[in-house]
């Protein structure tokens, strides 16, 4: 059976991926998974009103479950996918699942800031710095030798504040975070993840609108 799952459309070019690493982050795991699925681009921009109607708050991903449900929410469809289809196992120990899990939010303020002296650089640095720790101890992959659905969660939050903050500060992340930088490498060059990003050009075009916001 072939499942059903609505992701973003790109920024200005609607029959493009578009760059939602929450959108990513389940096409990655049906990969992961090798469960067949359609991929339906909606455009957030000017919603069609059918996607409306199976969903008011107009949001993605969404997945259609085996009672031909529209379900929204990526934590919600991931444990779907999860349970519907266990092998290979995604399972992220508890005591690891939030590990990282503060990166993203700290990209964000760091790439709103227009003041240099506000400290949100150093934030996004501090918890840059605990996730490369972790994997020092613990990696390659954030729950050990197997990737799991951590990974899956912060690898396309990773490749979006890369590309970001890359294109619009002229920033990268340290040299010296060996660690984040082996396991960088080690999840963006993967089949599934190559397969299922959003090209760099669209991500760009998606993130310069939330400076004008």
């Amino acid at each position: 059976m072939v499942v059903e799952v609505l992701v973003k459309a790109a920024h200005g070019a609607p029959d493009k991926l578009g760059d939602c690493p929450f959108c990513h982050k389940i096409l990655l795991m049906l990969e992961e998974k090798n469960v067949p699925y359609q991929m339906k681009l909606v455009n957030l921009s000017d919603k069609p009103d059918w996607f409306l109607e199976i969903n008011p708050e107009g949001k993605v991903p969404m997945y259609k479950d085996a009672n031909g449900k529209w379900v929204p929410d990526s934590d919600v469809i991931a444990q779907i996918i999860e349970e519907k289809y266990p092998e290979p196992s995604l399972v992220t120990s508890p005591e690891y699942s939030t590990v990282g899990s503060k990166i993203f939010s700290g990209f964000i303020n760091f790439f709103k800031s227009k003041d240099s002296t506000d400290g949100s650089e150093q934030a996004l640095l501090d918890e840059l710095r605990s996730f490369d720790e972790h994997l020092k101890e613990h990696g390659p992959y954030v729950n050990g030798d197997k990737i799991s659905a951590v990974d899956l969660n912060i690898a396309p939050k990773l490749y979006h504040m890369e590309v970001a903050l890359g294109h619009f500060k002229g920033w990268k992340v340290p040299e010296s975070f060996a660690n984040y930088h082996t396991y960088t490498k080690l999840i963006f060059s993967r089949e599934s993840f190559t397969k299922t990003k959003a090209a760099e050009e669209y991500m760009i075009a998606g993130w310069a609108t939330k400076l004008s916001s």
